[in-house]
């Protein structure tokens, strides 16, 4: 099962899609998600959202290495700053699969079971946060 998160420099979850199925492609998913960004929002987004825009919004992604080619000093700095910003958002899925539940195989079969649980796990994880506040991200 997969969801698309979508989280500030606050680590806050700011958007939570619904649950598909493993097999759909995440470009796919974020496709059927509607997004209110305001304009000038910027956006981190990793590789498997490749052809995937939102009008007047910034997509930032790393640099691709050239075949046969090297990248620069500047785009492996680059890469490496939006490595670090990436290693903090995946921290925070790792603390929503906290829930044992999310991570675990689920046999509740009922619909609409299984996106309440990822909601109540992704809220869980806001309160945390708004109960210690961490440092934002880099």
């Amino acid at each position: 099962m997969k969801n698309v998160l979508l989280i500030n420099a606050a680590l806050m979850m700011l958007l939570l899609s619904d649950t598909y199925a493993g097999s759909t492609h995440d470009k796919r998913m974020a496709e059927a998600t509607p997004y209110p960004w305001p304009v000038g929002s910027r956006w981190l987004q990793d590789l498997g959202f490749l052809a995937f825009t939102l009008p007047q919004v910034e997509m930032i992604m790393p640099t691709k290495k050239p075949r046969g080619q090297t990248l620069t000093r500047a785009q492996k700095a680059a890469n490496r700053r939006l490595a670090r910003r990436r290693v903090r958002i995946e921290h925070v899925n790792s603390r929503v699969k906290r829930c044992r539940m999310v991570h675990e195989t689920n046999r509740l079969r009922k619909a609409g079971v299984r996106d309440l649980i990822m909601e109540v796990c992704c809220a869980l994880h806001n309160f945390r946060v708004r109960l210690t506040p961490g440092q934002p991200m880099v």
